[in-house]
């Protein structure tokens, strides 16, 4: 299983061998750390010094935002179907396929069974 190391760790690490000068051989020999994840940690760094070792799960504010918009597109998504819908059954209402408030023949039987 590989050894699991902070940011704090990769960015003194990286910052040693850059600001020391020192081979990333001897670097990787004196901390016990493959010379590859050195070059990783070297390079991530050089991407994005501020984003840099961001950890699993913690994603950059562009992938995160973008995950939010798409989230919201499909909330909106379906409100508007959700609207879509409604817009339908009251079309019918006006068409006078649902007339149901304008449709006394219900109450007239209510009356009629409660006696009134």
């Amino acid at each position: 299983m590989s050894q699991k190391y902070d940011k704090e760790f990769k960015i003194q690490t990286v910052k040693m061998i850059q600001e020391q000068g020192k081979p990333v051989a001897q670097v990787a020999r004196e901390l016990g750390v493959s010379d590859n994840t050195l070059y990783r940690w070297i390079n991530e760094f050089k991407q994005d010094p501020t984003n840099a070792f961001r950890g699993s799960g913690n994603l950059k504010i562009e992938e995160k935002t973008f995950l939010d918009m798409q989230k919201r597109i499909r909330q909106l998504e379906m409100e508007n179907e959700i609207l879509k819908k409604a817009m339908h059954i009251f079309a019918k209402d006006r068409n006078g396929s649902l007339r149901l408030s304008t449709n006394t023949a219900p109450s007239i039987r209510y009356r009629r069974c409660a006696g009134f």
